[in-house]
């Protein structure tokens, strides 16, 4: 089947997953906070509760474990709910009902009952939001069995992954920045999914394997730009989309290709997620590797509210750039 694409922002992109799935199965129903209003959720929430109605776009409390729960329970029903936390900070007070009962339903009922629900968390950094309003906690998500995880840094992926989030039977993370919600790119205007697990290559390249999710992607993709124009440098650009599961084979592929590999993180350096990526190509590639492993991540410090330590405090391409040349030094 072709796919017909035009020109749509990544917010729009989960907006047009949510109004093709609501309206393709009365199952699917949003509930959370500030669904109502754009200083939450953008405009991810555009013309839902017009179209869908109160009974489907659930406006509620500030009250993060009840409504989680909520969500929980009516999957366990038979319904489809996405449960978003507008700040993915305050998903902490859900824990429980993500962690101990989503998460373990369908292992403790033997198969027999599943959860299809979607935790939606939008992560909120820059701005002087500070430290209560700028954390990516996707590493605790990915720790958990049971759960699935998705990061999309496109808003080709970000519409094709809620499609499959939504329609998995099993409870899936998704995880998005509002740092990419004005990023554009064909969209198919269609229904279509993006396979959960499954990482894609952005970028050719043989010099330098660098591994990469959400936001970091982009980072990515510029320094390769200044890095293939001002000193002949090829990098391999690498989008996990996925982190739970991950993608292990195309791992694989892009450290056997180069022997170089850079992992570049959203969250904080010490126990993120990209340690596990490095533990899995230690374990698995060692001998592949031409020089040693760095990662590019936050400091480990709390998030700063001065818009001038946030230039310092979060990775951009320039890092990224300086790390390539570090590493290609290194196994020279």
């Amino acid at each position: 089947m072709s796919l017909d694409s035009r020109e749509l922002s990544y917010s729009l992109a989960i907006n047009e997953a949510l109004h093709q799935m609501m309206s393709k199965d009365e199952r699917v129903f949003l509930i959370g906070q500030g669904v109502k209003s754009p200083w939450y959720v953008g405009n991810t929430a555009r013309g839902l509760i017009e179209r869908f109605g109160e009974e489907r776009v659930i406006d509620t409390p500030v009250s993060e474990n009840s409504v989680t729960g909520v969500a929980v329970g009516a999957a366990i029903a038979g319904m489809r709910p996405i449960v978003v936390h507008p700040r993915m900070d305050f998903m902490l007070y859900a824990l429980d009902p993500i962690i101990n009962e989503a998460a373990n339903w369908h292992y403790m009922s033997g198969g027999a009952s599943c959860v299809p629900v979607v935790f939606w968390g939008i992560i909120n950094r820059g701005g002087e939001q500070a430290a209560q309003h700028s954390q990516a906690l996707h590493s605790i998500f990915a720790h958990i069995p049971g759960l699935k995880v998705v990061m999309p840094a496109t808003p080709y992926d970000a519409k094709g992954l809620m499609i499959s989030a939504i329609e998995d039977d099993n409870p899936v993370v998704f995880i998005d920045d509002r740092w990419l919600y004005p990023l554009c790119e064909p969209v198919p205007s269609q229904v279509y999914r993006v396979p959960i697990g499954k990482g894609v290559v952005r970028r050719e390249g043989k010099d330098v394997s660098v591994i990469a999710i959400s936001y970091m992607v982009g980072e990515a993709l510029n320094a390769a730009s200044i890095l293939s124009e001002r000193y002949g440098i090829e990098i391999e650009v690498i989008d996990l989309r996925s982190i739970k599961p991950y993608d292990r084979e195309l791992i694989r592929g892009c450290v056997k290709k180069s022997g170089r590999v850079i992992l570049l993180d959203v969250g904080w350096t010490q126990g993120g997620f990209m340690s596990e990526v490095a533990a899995f190509i230690v374990e698995e590639c060692f001998y592949s590797l031409r020089s040693p492993l760095r990662r590019l991540a936050l400091p480990d410090v709390p998030a700063p509210a001065s818009r001038k330590l946030e230039e310092v405090y979060y990775p951009r391409s320039s890092e990224v750039v300086d790390l390539v040349l570090r590493v290609i030094k290194d196994g020279a």
